[in-house]
């Protein structure tokens, strides 16, 4: 591992729970979930459009994008789904909940995808070690969740 991908992932770790806490302020602006979640994936697309342009990353051609496994195509859909989640959780429970809920669902399914390396991950077999950090992060999770 290189540490700028150690340094990449720990500043999206920084800035997620900051992003929920941006979207439920844009949520009690304008009202409803759904309508937040919408406008902060409208302001992320026009931000990636603007800096693929300013880069001039390649354009895929339409074959490319022909060839992809249908599966592929629900990146979107998922991380609208979680964005407005979060945006309607966040209120109820919290950052620390919130965040330490999801960090652990993201981790055991983590541990899943790796074990089988399904949908284009390495494979990684699940081992003592892996199972004694899932363990730990669910209790941390479950920790947090106490007040």
């Amino acid at each position: 591992m290189t540490y700028l991908y150690i340094l990449l992932a720990l500043a999206a770790g920084v800035l997620l729970p900051i992003q929920v806490g941006v979207n439920n302020s844009l949520r009690a602006g304008v009202g409803t979930p759904l309508i937040a979640a919408l406008i902060s994936f409208v302001v992320g697309s026009a931000c990636l459009l603007a800096y693929t342009l300013v880069v001039r990353a390649p354009w895929p051609s339409a074959a490319t994008l022909a060839g992809l496994p249908s599966w592929s195509w629900m990146g979107g859909a998922l991380g609208a789904f979680y964005v407005a989640a979060s945006i309607l959780a966040a209120q109820k429970l919290g950052a620390a909940n919130l965040i330490g809920i999801t960090v652990a669902a993201q981790l055991l399914t983590s541990l899943v995808l790796d074990h089988y390396g399904a949908i284009g991950y390495a494979q990684h077999d699940i081992n003592l070690w892996r199972i004694a950090g899932a363990l730990l992060m669910i209790a941390g999770a479950v920790l947090i969740l106490k007040n």
